[in-house]
């Protein structure tokens, strides 16, 4: 082989080699993000066959992901929830293992990383302050552990809002959602847990109407309505029920359909909700979207 052959084959070689990061590094150009953080329900954990809770691809963050992303070229899903996590826990860690040590920290992170590249930051939490707390047990409500996990939710997400606010650049829009009631399960256990049925309705209207509703607008964060979606405080209409109910309270027909509280053991109780159910909080959360 000559040397003008060499030079030639070589020399595209070379070009080549200099050309591929650019080549590697073009899929990432305009990538946008959508942020969610929260609990168990932004991770989409639904049981599987054996009432083990898993992570899926089916919450509602993967299919808000599916509704917006048409509206954008590049748009990612990084999915930083945790389950179990408290407004406490979610500060300070402990629950699941993050580099940056917390949730909230791992969010504060990337959004300093990319602040000027995400699209949309959703939140949920709250409720786990309550249910961690073992506010109530069996049919048995203690007001005072409720009264302390409200403290607790009033005092911290604040913070957590004013972190994500400060950290994410100010025209990106963060979304939070209040909550479906389990305990409205309690149902059709009999008189005991219909009495706890009504009472879990005042207490979650409270915590969603009275807490999380005000403290979202202080920092003009719109809230979608997942309580309202769900029927939560309708106990005045019947609708048709399997036996050996036929009709019970609208609200008590859509946690059992929305969610794995009524299915029988190994799989439920389980307080998260379905693909279906899942997919109407995603939607609640559409509709609220700027």
């Amino acid at each position: 082989m000559n040397v003008k052959t060499n030079v030639f084959r070589y020399g595209w070689l070379a070009l080549l080699i200099l050309a591929f990061p650019a080549f590697a590094g073009a899929d990432n150009k305009g990538v946008r993000y959508y942020v969610s953080v929260g609990t168990s329900l932004s991770v989409g954990i639904q049981p599987d066959e054996n009432g083990v809770n898993q992570r899926t691809n089916e919450g509602y963050a993967d299919q808000l992901f599916d509704i917006i992303e048409p509206r954008y070229r590049k748009i990612r899903l990084v999915k930083l929830g945790c389950p179990g996590e408290t407004t406490a826990t979610m500060m300070a860690g402990g629950i699941c293992t993050y580099p940056k040590g917390s949730q909230l920290a791992e969010a504060v992170s990337f959004l300093h990383a990319h602040k000027d590249k995400v699209e949309l930051i959703t939140i949920d939490m709250g409720v786990n302050d309550i249910l961690a707390d073992d506010c109530i047990v069996g049919t048995v409500v203690d007001f005072d552990c409720i009264n302390g996990a409200l403290f607790k939710i009033s005092t911290n997400l604040p913070l957590i809002l004013t972190a994500l606010r400060d950290a994410a650049d100010p025209g990106t829009p963060i979304v939070g959602m209040n909550y479906y009631n389990t305990f409205l399960a309690a149902w059709l256990s009999g008189p005991a847990g219909q009495v706890l049925a009504m009472q879990s309705a005042g207490l979650a209207d409270f915590l969603n109407y009275g807490i999380l509703g005000p403290t979202y607008s202080y920092f003009g964060i719109p809230v979608a309505d997942v309580a309202g979606h769900f029927f939560s405080s309708d106990f005045a209409t019947l609708v048709p029920f399997p036996p050996p109910f036929y009709s019970v309270p609208r609200n008590v027909a859509v946690i059992c359909q929305l969610t794995y509280m009524c299915v029988p053991p190994p799989v439920g109780p389980n307080i998260h909700a379905t693909p279906d159910g899942y997919g109407v909080i995603a939607a609640t959360f559409a509709e609220v979207l700027p």
